[in-house]
């Protein structure tokens, strides 16, 4: 039995049932991630003998009948932009390349109370900035269903390590599409759960009211399965919501084990993808063979108008690049961070650290959201921008109150080449226009497989109202038990 190629829920059957020791399957988490990695560069660092000593503990615990977490011995990537004590937090910088937190982040703290094992950090585009992890000051992520193309980003270290049977479960982080795009075009699960639902204490910013952090398994189940165990109320966290203390989302699972949950789903599609962003043509067609999926099995697809969805690429880059700006601005080569060596002046330190550490792509958003809060550009760009993002959130409110779901693709066009990143930012940030709606608006979504166009994967966006998440959890479990 490879104890790789299970699904984390699967593993954890297996460790309760004392089929598969826990120090097992670490071990052949460790020894999979050293015959692969170096090709594949999903990690940036390993905590091979923390992970091999926690797993012996909770062994210890099992034999001796007590109970254990909901994550119960697996193995986990987090994503290198979530503080861990006593292991580096890079971002995928230059700039914090020796930073070694001095505390956990919250969803750190929950995935070790809950028996989970943290078994390396996993590659990033810089400070989140990137839509391919090809931005990393550690080099590019490849993607292990092929590894001339891209895994996605921002989150493509913490998809590849998934898709590749390094870990089990994965965290990455959500500003405009960072873990649904990833998911996509690594062919697993991915969740941005709703804003406030998961503690960002911890998680260093890149744009305070748009980041999430979210999920990767190889299924829902999985999934939800990590989402159950980091969801809640976190007081250390001003944008934490107490709504976030409802009901476990896994209870999906246990209602009824063949329910068809998609039967009498009303689901809405937006005209205006349609219209004004057209997918390519083969992965259009897996979509449309995904919505008729839903339509067997019950649902009610209704096309729907949410008007000011054609602005949303425009405002999302305004209001990102001005919040990336702000926090940004923290690394200045005093505090913490590097530090230039040849500077005579104050603003010579500040100017050649920020130079020498900071990469193309950091440069061009941090200049892009200064311009845009300068003087008259603040009413004009930033304020017109936050405007727009509310009418956005009204027109989602008015399709909500008559629909349960919004489905689209989760990228409309296939896993580029690596190295052939879009030649200008503009076409790059194209990619984001099916996914950072979303965010704008803080609903939950998922990404999930619908099938594959030249052997690459296809993924389908399941979008719900803030707090619905186990709408699109149902969702997205309704699909998979159609398609098996």
């Amino acid at each position: 039995m490879d104890i790789t190629s299970l699904k984390a829920w699967e593993m954890k059957e297996k460790i309760i049932k004392k089929e598969i020791s826990c120090k097992e399957v670490i071990q052949a988490h460790i020894k999979k991630i050293e015959e692969e990695d170096s090709e594949i560069n999903a990690f940036i660092s390993l905590n091979k003998e923390e992970a091999l000593r926690k797993s012996e503990k909770i062994d210890e615990k099992i034999k001796k009948g007590e109970g254990i977490g909901l994550l119960s011995g697996l193995p986990i990537g987090i994503k290198d932009n979530i503080a861990s004590k006593d292991l580096k937090t890079t971002c995928g910088s230059k700039m914090l390349d020796k930073y070694i937190s001095p505390f956990n982040a919250t969803v750190v703290e929950k995935i070790i109370n809950n028996d989970g094992i943290i078994i390396g950090k996993t590659n990033m585009d810089e400070f989140a900035l990137g839509d391919s992890t090809e931005t990393s000051y550690f080099g590019p992520t490849k993607n292990p269903i092929n590894k001339n193309v891209v895994p996605g980003g921002s989150s493509g270290g913490s998809a590849a390590a998934v898709a590749a049977n390094m870990v089990a479960l994965s965290l990455g982080t959500d500003t405009g599409g960072s873990v649904r795009q990833p998911a996509s075009f690594c062919g697993i699960v991915g969740i941005k759960p709703s804003y406030g639902m998961i503690s960002r204490y911890g998680v260093i910013p890149m744009a305070d009211t748009l980041d999430h952090v979210g999920v990767f398994g190889r299924d829902v189940r999985d999934a939800t399965l990590i989402l159950d165990s980091l969801k809640g109320y976190d007081k250390k966290d001003s944008t934490s919501s107490k709504m976030s203390n409802s009901e476990a989302f896994s209870i999906v699972f246990e209602e009824d084990k063949g329910r068809n949950y998609l039967d009498g789903m009303k689901v809405a599609i937006p005209r205006e993808y349609i219209d004004l962003v057209p997918a390519d043509k083969k992965v259009q067609e897996q979509f449309d063979k995904a919505i008729k999926v839903f339509e067997k099995s019950g649902a009610k697809i209704e096309i729907v108008s949410i008007p000011h969805l054609k602005y949303a690429a425009e405002v999302y880059y305004i209001i990102m690049s001005c919040e990336v700006s702000s926090n940004m601005a923290r690394y200045d080569g005093i505090a913490f961070g590097h530090r230039a060596e040849e500077y005579e002046t104050l603003d010579e330190l500040y100017i050649n650290s920020r130079t020498e550490a900071f990469g193309k792509e950091a440069k061009t958003r941090i200049l892009a959201g200064t311009y845009a809060l300068t003087g008259s550009k603040n009413a004009e760009l930033y304020q017109k921008a936050m405007k727009v993002r509310r009418l956005l959130k009204e027109d989602y409110d008015k399709v909500f109150a008559s629909h349960d779901v919004v489905l689209s693709l989760s990228s409309k066009e296939l896993p580029f080449e690596l190295n052939s990143i879009k030649k200008t930012s503009i076409e790059s940030y194209k990619l984001n226009m099916y996914s950072a709606p979303a965010n704008l608006a803080g609903l939950c979504a998922m990404s999930i497989p619908i099938g594959e166009v030249d052997g690459l994967p296809v993924g389908m966006e399941i979008t719900g109202d803030r707090f619905k998440d186990r709408t699109i959890i149902k969702a997205g479990i309704g699909y998979e038990r159609a398609v098996l």
